[in-house]
């Protein structure tokens, strides 16, 4: 490429230099020979490359108003200027000149990208027209330490609101997930997650093919608008009263747990009073056996100290079994409680879903004399012209369509059965492994329990066996 990267004298901008360079970056061999014979229109240019050109003022670019792109670094440039008409000018660079001052870049309001880098800039100013600024380069300049703290923040400003624009949308998102997911949970605790809307009754035909060919037929349409709107009222009763029911069991489960909460805590309070107790006689008994010099009451305090210790343990046991007895009872309770409203659960909802059933039998009654309404047009020639060929294809005789609807009748059954179904076996496995967790935590409670007393007495034991020991080696 013949540019005058060699030039020595400063240059300024003029048409033989923009003709050269336009031409050196357009379409080579045929194309490009076209074209230059033809001429380029400077204002179809959209990327101008224009380095080490040695030029000195900016000028004869306002003929490039459709300008994208301009490459000026590697030049002696010192006043920005020549680029008012270059308004959709979206990169710029800049860089190694000699340029002093921030100007002439207030039509620019499309640039995102400037480089100013390795000038003689001391003051960082009129950017403000620069409203999509996104990188901004003003390394190696003449720019106090002060101003390049500013530098480093102004090299952000520009797409900070934009960041947080998003950063905004991503939370909001986020959120809206995170709220999705947990309603989700509740919904799926109370065994009725879907059915707040057409759900069910959309996967009833996802699989079913010939219930969506069916539906084509003159007057299926408006049968099943209406057949839907009924079905998923159905859904939302069951959906607004699993609600209520999983209400009802988490209130019937929170009290239970404060009831035994309470009975654990009366208990252990009577179990402190008669540690507490124990240990205030237990000391000065200890106090007295140290003292006692003579052996025969040595033994007898000893004795009546280990009577103590035992009494303690009898007493500790006796509470601990009545404790047991009460948390037993109430356990009963709440079982019987439970499984009475998983049982009303079942039963109402099995009672709405029948309804669905028969909104499912009565539909499929409906749609059964259509379609061999419409297989005896067929017959007489009669049938809509509209149709599709697929459906046409349904109506060859008799048993053909019968089975086309009765396979659709079977495909929305089967997916109504399975959803109650699964809801059934869940609430059953949910209140049968809530029942036996909370049989498993009582006998786990209970032996830890009586490991603790076993542990403490055995410590009081074997403090006074010790002591014992001691003193009549003394």
């Amino acid at each position: 490429m013949n540019r005058l990267y060699n030039s020595l004298e400063p240059r300024v901008m003029d048409d033989d230099m923009l003709k050269l360079a336009v031409g050196e970056q357009g379409p080579q061999e045929e194309a490009g020979l076209l074209a230059r014979q033809e001429g380029i229109l400077f204002k179809d240019v959209l990327s101008l490359q224009l380095d080490f050109q040695n030029i000195l003022r900016i000028d004869n670019l306002w003929q490039f108003e459709n300008l994208r792109k301009l490459q000026l670094d590697n030049n002696v440039i010192e006043r920005i200027e020549g680029l008012d008409k270059l308004i959709h000018l979206v990169w710029l660079d800049l860089s190694f000149n000699n340029i002093e001052a921030i100007e002439g870049l207030d039509t620019l309001v499309n640039l995102e990208d400037l480089s100013l880098f390795n000038n003689r800039i001391s003051k960082i100013d009129s950017l403000d027209a620069l409203v999509k600024l996104q990188v901004l380069s003003l390394g190696n300049n003449h720019i106090s330490n002060m101003m390049n703290k500013g530098l480093a923040e102004l090299k952000h400003q520009f797409s900070i609101d934009e960041l947080k624009h998003r950063e905004s949308l991503i939370q909001a998102r986020l959120e809206d997930e995170q709220a999705w997911r947990e309603k989700l949970e509740e919904h799926k605790a109370a065994f009725v997650e879907h059915l707040n809307g057409p759900f069910l009754f959309d996967s009833m035909y996802a699989e079913d093919v010939e219930g969506n060919k069916l539906a084509c037929l003159h007057g299926a349409g408006e049968l099943l608008e209406a057949y839907k709107d009924k079905f998923v009222i159905i859904c939302l009763n069951i959906f607004e009263y699993g609600l209520k029911q999983q209400e009802k069991r988490k209130v019937e489960l929170d009290t239970f747990n404060e009831c035994v909460q309470e009975a654990i805590q009366e208990n252990q309070e009577q179990g402190k009073r008669r540690i507490a107790e124990f240990e205030e006689k237990h000391l000065l008994s200890l106090s007295a056996i140290r003292d006692e010099s003579e052996l025969s009451n040595l033994e007898t305090k000893i004795a009546e100290c280990s009577k103590d210790i035992s009494e303690l343990f009898n007493t500790l046991m006796t509470l601990e079994m009545q404790l047991v007895e009460q948390l037993e009872e109430t356990i009963n309770m709440f079982e019987r409680n439970i499984i009475d409203l998983v049982g009303l659960f079942i039963e109402n909802v099995q009672s709405l879903m029948a309804q669905c059933r028969d909104l499912e039998n009565h539909h499929h009654e409906k749609l059964l004399e259509i379609a061999i309404s419409a297989l005896e047009k067929t017959v007489k020639g009669e049938l809509d012209e509209d149709l599709p060929d697929e459906v046409r294809a349904l109506f060859v005789d008799k048993d053909t369509v019968v089975n086309a609807v009765g396979s659709s009748h079977d495909i929305h059954l089967l997916k109504i059965d399975n959803r109650e179904d699964e809801l059934v076996t869940r609430v059953n496995s949910w209140c049968t492994h809530l029942v036996d967790k909370i049989h498993k935590d009582e006998i786990m409670r209970n032996r830890r329990r009586v490991k603790e007393i076993s542990q403490y007495i055995d410590h009081m034991q074997n403090e006074l066996d010790n002591l014992e020991c001691s003193d009549i080696i003394d």
